[in-house]
């Protein structure tokens, strides 16, 4: 159960309630953790700038982005954000669903190039508690990427360390689109844990 209920659609202000509508229309379902977020509205408002400024940059693209912040949720623990990008990168980026379930592999699969391996071995590191970054990591990045670029990641990076601990903090529930997906396309022992709170899990036969 989350610790903090979400808020349903008409507990909203009307405007809050016309843009998170928009939100709901291009994910394809109400996001719950934005739900349990509109209780303050200012908050919630800072964080759509953020995501908005870091996901509007074309420098680093936006499906690398979505798999960056699915590894690092994955090394933070948080089963929410992790469901969620790969569900986002899948459905919202177009990344091919095997490359995205081959994520966990992406030092030796042939899906992923050296570029995109330096990426998500920061995501991994950047993602762990204590932050296992080191100058190897940036080493290897600026062997493919500009200095604005890693920015970008770092960014990335921070607004999902935001991200995993509020909503693992909450437990926040998964909806039954990013919970369908995990269970469907990730490996037979993952779980959404705390986050299938009142759901229960089915996987495909």
């Amino acid at each position: 159960m989350a610790h903090i209920e979400p808020l349903a659609p008409d507990q909203l202000p009307d405007g809050l309630r016309e843009r998170l509508a928009e939100a709901e229309a291009r994910m394809g379902f109400a996001s719950n953790d934005i739900m349990t977020m509109a209780r303050w509205p200012e908050l919630l408002g800072a964080l759509e700038g953020l995501i908005a400024t870091i996901y509007g940059s074309p420098e680093v693209d936006l499906g690398l982005k979505r798999l960056m912040a699915m590894v690092a949720s994955s090394a933070a623990g948080c089963r929410y954000c992790e469901a969620h990008t790969a569900h986002g990168a899948a459905q919202m980026s177009g990344v091919d669903g095997e490359k995205v379930a081959a994520v966990w592999d992406y030092k030796t699969s042939d899906l992923f190039s050296d570029a995109e391996r330096a990426a998500l071995d920061l995501a991994f590191a950047a993602g762990q508690t204590p932050n296992a970054a080191t100058e190897a990591h940036f080493e290897a990045l600026r062997q493919h990427w500009s200095e604005r670029q890693i920015v970008e990641m770092i960014a990335l990076l921070g607004l999902f360390g935001f991200l995993n601990r509020w909503n693992d903090t909450l437990a926040t529930p998964l909806e039954d689109a990013p919970l369908s997906y995990a269970l469907e396309n990730f490996g037979g022992d993952w779980s959404a844990g705390k986050h299938a709170s009142g759901q229960k899990e089915t996987r495909s036969p």
